[in-house]
Order: structure tokens, then C-alpha cells, then sequence
């Protein structure tokens, strides 16, 4: 077995099972850990996705948002302990993997349009029919 293969089953033991799936451009919420002396507290991270880079346990995410007037961005290790949780909130629709140019401006500018999913019916059964079973 190649020294690579060590690592990647290694790594594969640390890497978490419950991660959504989410992609550049989406809202999502971050739960994240902050011990503080002997007690433990969730803090809660909302914002824009614009950026993911790497693969595996070192794979990370970089969220950007604008409260009261100041702009901040934070970069998240996907598989860390300290993530709690990561809930998506809305879909983005966008043409780039990084949305660097985000960051600079405001206003309409930095407006990303939502993805709108389309419900899929189940198949054998008709619209006529789980209207009658609602």
C-alpha cells in the first residue's frame, strides 16, 4: 500500500457524514463552537458561500456577509469539530466557483439571484391524486 493510500484511509475516519450539500453562491447558516472557560456555546455564522477550495479533511469554505454596515469574511474547515451544524438557507444562481468580486461592492451589485428547484413528481402517482391525499 503507497504512502497515500495510508493517509486517505487515515483521514477517512475524521471526515464527517451529515455535511449538506452545498455549493458557491448559496446562503447557509454556520453553527459553529465556542468554548469559553469550562462552558461550551453555539454561535450561529450567516452568509454567503464564496468560495470552497480543497479536497478531504482539509477542504474549506469561505463565507462573506454585511451587518451594519461593515463587511466580513470568515474561511471554515468543513470537517472540523468546532462546525456544529451547516444549514443552507436559499440556492444561489452563479456562472463563477469564486465570487471574490463580492467583496468590494453593495447594493444591487452584489445581489446573487436565487435558484429556484423545481418539485419532482413521484412517479405512478398523478398531481389529481396527492391533491386528494392533502
Amino acid at each position: 500500500m503507497s504512502q497515500s493510500q495510508v493517509i486517505e484511509e487515515l483521514e477517512a475516519e475524521f471526515l464527517k457524514k451529515d455535511v449538506p450539500d452545498f455549493k458557491v453562491g448559496d446562503t447557509v447558516n454556520v453553527h459553529t463552537r465556542i468554548v469559553e472557560g469550562d462552558k461550551e456555546r453555539v454561535q450561529l455564522f450567516s452568509g454567503t458561500v464564496i468560495a470552497r477550495k480543497g479536497s478531504g479533511l482539509s477542504e474549506t469554505f469561505s463565507i462573506y456577509r454585511v451587518s451594519y454596515g461593515s463587511a466580513m469574511e470568515r474561511v471554515f474547515m468543513l470537517h472540523s469539530p468546532k462546525i456544529a451544524k451547516v444549514e443552507v438557507i436559499k440556492r444561489g444562481k452563479v456562472r463563477k466557483s469564486k465570487l471574490y468580486y463580492i467583496r468590494g461592492v453593495f447594493g444591487k451589485k452584489a445581489k446573487i439571484q436565487e435558484k429556484i428547484l423545481r418539485k419532482v413528481p413521484v412517479a405512478g402517482v398523478s398531481s389529481a391524486e396527492e391533491e386528494q391525499k392533502s
